[in-house]
């Protein structure tokens, strides 16, 4: 096999690579925006049920603030965790 033929093949497996690579992020991209979905109408409909309940008529703000502050707590918690995990790998 000539020199050049197998440059090529080795670029081919690196594009390969690199395609899979990507194509894997996309879906765990996706898959990762549906789960937040899902988180999302799961907490807004906690807080329609159980919070909104104990606050006054009108307090839209209110049950939006508590929303916002669960959810970045979530994502803080989350994010927290998985960098440790991350680090954990690593070594």
């Amino acid at each position: 096999m000539p020199k050049n033929s197998r440059k090529k093949t080795a670029q081919d497996k690196k594009l390969h690579r690199e395609l899979v690579k990507q194509m894997l992020t996309l879906a765990t991209s996706g898959f990762g925006l549906v789960a937040a979905l899902a988180w999302n109408s799961l907490i807004q409909e906690l807080v329609n049920s159980y919070v909104k309940k104990f606050l006054p008529n009108g307090s839209g703000i209110v049950s939006l603030l508590i929303y916002a502050l669960v959810v970045t707590s979530l994502a803080v918690l989350v994010t927290y965790q998985l960098s440790k995990l991350s680090e954990k790998l690593q070594k």
